[in-house]
């Protein structure tokens, strides 16, 4: 994952940005991207399960086409309208938060290239897949907020 691009577009994100869509703050959603990050590299831990059909099939769409990611999805464990509480002190802290995972995430998948870990809707991700995982999502939050 490219930190170089994720901080120059962060440069141009602050705490008053409007959101073009959906109802993350600024904060909120540098933090949503962490997590997704933490959990690639096991720093979060999702318990193993199998996805259903209908999130095989998703995962496919998503990882083996070049369909955008869609709008309006709601995080697994989340509730249309509900937004994890805030853990950083402002978002400068949550934007360093976020180049320090994806240093680590860089870091443990060089040393650990075959290792898969759980997407929270997907089920097993390979690296490869983490990789086209990741772009797509961060793209589309950073459309959110016009930093794109």
């Amino acid at each position: 994952m490219e930190s170089k691009i994720i901080e120059k577009k962060l440069k141009k994100l602050n705490a008053d940005t409007p959101a073009q869509f959906g109802i993350m703050s600024p904060q909120h959603m540098v933090e949503h991207l962490t997590v997704t990050v933490k959990i690639a590299y096991n720093r979060i831990k999702i318990p193993e399960f199998e996805p259903s059909e209908k999130q095989k099939f998703q995962k496919r769409a998503l990882l083996d086409t070049d369909m955008d990611f869609p709008r309006g999805v709601i995080a697994p464990g989340m509730k249309t309208g509900d937004l994890m509480p805030l853990r950083s002190e402002n978002l400068d802290e949550a934007k360093q938060q976020l180049l320090d995972s994806v240093t680590a995430y860089n870091a443990f998948f060089e040393s650990s290239p075959d290792t898969t870990t759980v997407h929270p809707r997907f089920g097993k991700l390979t690296y490869a897949e983490w990789e086209r995982f990741h772009p797509k999502h961060i793209e589309h939050h950073f459309k959110q907020f016009g930093i794109w």
